[in-house]
């Protein structure tokens, strides 16, 4: 397929730090650069190298002597010494959140052959930061599956207009401005503090998804929670939807609508059938049933803060660290689209692997005696 920095930078772009005063200043461009498996804007099918260079690196942050000393607290730097008898002397190496730049840049790729060959839309955006939300939970709808507004922003939201809520990435106003005032006073305070992300993917094939350990539920869940700082996912109603009966959680199925005219792709059949509502987030039996995939994914407070605290070195001896560097206060506004990239990187797994069966399939000869689905069950 055609492919070309152009299509990898704008993501890098919004992942990358420095982009408002609540996030670290470490004022990096993430400029990208197809090293290898491509050839004048085509790809050979042979793997993609990509080169992105760290122009505004400060390693003498971590080399200070108190930050030799101490383990930072909730942080990896101690369980990487506890596994490997050795760590990375300059911000946690591979635990730190620099390595999701090689996530972002394959998601990109990834996404790109989703749209163009299925139309796939992949949208995330900031649902709370601290204890402001941008659906708060009520008796009526504690889960936002419930909430009719909710239900219409992840139909129509899409990253021009996440962007433009620019520091926060939460779309709406009100909220949006403050969440931006909680992360500075956290910032202030040198301190830091958590959130979550909200992923919807739209126009995704119906059937992706294996049974029982590889469930497409499970594979976006292993895919999240392998992004640094994560402590929680749930998918559709995910946990307040325990709070409700069956009656009202079910999602009766209805006959799909007529897609608009110029969204279709004639390789891809639509569903005949959707649901009405859509508690099951899109997923029913680990496998996609036409509706749109939507998912939130927890992200604790970054773990590096400036304040003191009591803690013990490497050698158990108690003592105060001061961590140096330059550091998010809020890592949720800049995993927007690290959550987007691992959806598509889930995503473009379970299409290869469905693709493959079909394929498997198509090549044997058609099955006989067997009713057509409808038409009731065969005789005995």
């Amino acid at each position: 397929m055609a492919l070309t920095e152009d299509d990898i930078q704008p993501q890098m772009t919004r992942r990358r730090p420095g982009q408002s005063a609540i996030t670290t200043p470490r004022n990096e461009k993430d400029r990208v650069e197809i090293q290898s498996g491509t050839e004048f804007g085509i790809t050979l099918g042979t793997p993609i190298g990509i080169r992105v260079l760290n122009e505004n690196q400060r390693k003498q942050d971590y080399g200070n002597q108190t930050m030799d000393l101490y383990p930072r607290p909730s942080h990896a730097d101690w369980t990487y010494l506890e596994k490997y008898g050795v760590k990375a002397s300059s911000g946690g190496g591979r635990s730190s959140a620099r390595e999701t730049i090689g996530r972002v840049a394959a998601g990109a790729i990834a996404e790109k052959y989703l749209r163009e060959a299925f139309g796939v839309e992949i949208v995330a955006f900031t649902a709370s930061i601290g204890n402001e939300f941008l659906f708060p939970p009520t008796p009526t709808h504690p889960t936002s599956a419930t909430n009719p507004e909710f239900l219409k922003l992840i139909e129509t939201i899409d990253r021009t207009t996440v962007d433009s809520f620019l520091p926060v990435r939460a779309p709406n106003a009100e909220v949006s401005e403050r969440m931006e005032k909680l992360v500075q006073e956290y910032k202030a305070r040198e301190d830091s503090i958590g959130g979550t992300v909200t992923c919807v993917i739209r126009n995704c094939p119906s059937g992706l998804g294996e049974p029982c350990f590889d469930k497409l539920e499970a594979k976006l869940a292993h895919a999240m929670l392998s992004i640094p700082a994560t402590k929680g996912f749930e998918l559709g109603s995910g946990f307040g939807g325990c709070q409700v009966p069956g009656s009202v959680h079910n999602d009766p199925f209805i006959k799909a609508p007529a897609v608009p005219a110029g969204q279709t792709h004639a390789t891809v059949p639509r569903p005949r059938l959707t649901t009405k509502t859509n508690n099951s987030g899109g997923i029913q039996g680990g496998i996609s049933n036409g509706a749109p995939i939507y998912f939130t994914v927890a992200f604790k407070p970054p773990a590096t803060i400036g304040q003191a605290q009591k803690t013990a070195t490497y050698d158990e001896e108690e003592g105060v660290l001061e961590a140096k560097g330059r550091h998010d206060p809020c890592v949720v506004p800049r995993a927007v689209p690290i959550v987007e990239s691992m959806a598509a990187l889930v995503i473009m797994d379970a299409v290869l692997a469905q693709k493959a069966r079909e394929s498997a399939r198509s090549l044997l000869p058609p099955l006989k005696g067997v009713v057509p689905v409808g038409q009731g069950r065969p005789q005995q």
